[in-house]
């Protein structure tokens, strides 16, 4: 039999990239649609070099049909891996009618090229800031809903699409994956986060400051009630993410409904924190200012993984030290990001 055919949205972003290299390694076929919106097609490059195998690329948006329609059409596609959105807490609350139209409007696309086409697994790139604040302890998939921001919104919209969705067709099978903060870089440093136009996490910016493209980092925040001020958040390396979504595939199809896991490693880390962790990897001070909230933001947000992890075997073990020097790898190599 062939190798399942997977297509991945948002293939060049940050996590999508890294998960086509897990798929080409663990010998599946992919197909990426990307519009480069936020990407760069040198991740790509990177993914193919890394692999030591091609993949398909097409550059479209979701929302158009009938281009979507043409990648169905031409590749015989087994399962779909879906990251393609807008991701970025503060920028969703000024421009939010542009992340429901982009997260929502995308998804349901997708959706509709899916049963159009008998393509019958899908994986979704959700987001533990559904479930809001944390209130100081680790939230599991049996915690309510409660997200406090467009984006966050937007991600819970799309999670009861598809389980209409897969209400509605039975013979669909579909996984969310809830995950806050992934960081770091492949260990090679070859392949790594890149974000094209503003950058709205917080590691990016610590890469930059560091390697002196920026000057100073603003932390949103610093009467939060944690214990030192500042935002706590649970930090997964990419790499592991990745393999989470490879291991989504892997599994036997998970029968009717949606099934809903959490990625994470049940260990905050907060701001301060990981800046001290990244100027321990860069070998630098990085310098900061300590201003406002952000608009949308929680005190403290942490995911028990523990389901995954009983259910799959799934379990983090790369620390947020391990995330600093991957990530300063990277940044070290590509000091002006991929080459256009």
């Amino acid at each position: 039999m062939s190798a399942p055919t997977v297509l991945v949205t948002g293939g060049a972003g940050f996590i999508g990239s890294h998960t086509c290299v897990e798929l080409l390694e663990h010998r599946y076929e992919v197909v990426v649609v990307d519009d480069h919106s936020t990407s760069s097609p040198g991740a790509l490059a990177a993914v193919r070099d890394l692999a030591g195998r091609d993949l398909a690329a097409h550059r479209a948006d979701l929302r158009d049909a009938a281009a979507l329609d043409r990648v169905f059409t031409r590749h015989r596609i087994d399962a779909v891996i879906h990251f393609a959105a807008r991701k970025a807490v503060g920028e969703s609350t000024l421009i939010p009618l542009d992340y429901y139209d982009i997260n929502v409007g995308g998804t349901v696309a997708l959706l509709r090229a899916m049963v159009a086409h008998d393509v019958r697994r899908l994986v979704f790139s959700s987001s533990c800031s559904i479930y809001g604040d944390g209130g100081g302890r680790p939230l599991t998939e049996a915690d309510p809903a409660r997200p406090t921001n467009p984006y966050a919104r937007s991600k819970w919209m799309c999670e009861q699409i598809i389980a209409d969705a897969v209400r509605r067709h039975p013979e669909l099978s579909a996984t969310a994956l809830r995950y806050f903060n992934p960081a770091g870089a492949h260990p090679s440093g070859r392949l790594g986060e890149d974000p094209r136009g503003p950058l709205n996490n917080v590691v990016p910016f610590l890469m930059q400051i560091a390697i002196g493209r920026r000057d100073r980092l603003r932390v949103f925040g610093g009467d939060w009630p944690t214990p030192d001020g500042t935002a706590v958040r649970d930090y997964v390396h990419v790499v592991e993410i990745a393999e989470g979504h490879r291991l989504a595939l892997d599994q036997p199809p998970s029968g009717p409904g949606l099934r809903v896991l959490n990625l994470g490693t049940g260990v905050g880390t907060s701001v301060l924190e990981l800046v001290t962790a990244f100027g321990a990897a860069c070998g630098r001070d990085i310098p900061y200012d300590v201003v406002g909230r952000r608009a949308g933001d929680v005190a403290e947000l942490v995911a028990d993984p523990g389901r995954v992890a009983a259910e799959w075997g799934w379990k983090a073990g790369r620390d947020v030290a391990a995330m600093c020097r991957d990530a300063w790898r990277f940044q070290r190599l590509h000091p002006d990001g991929y080459p256009d």
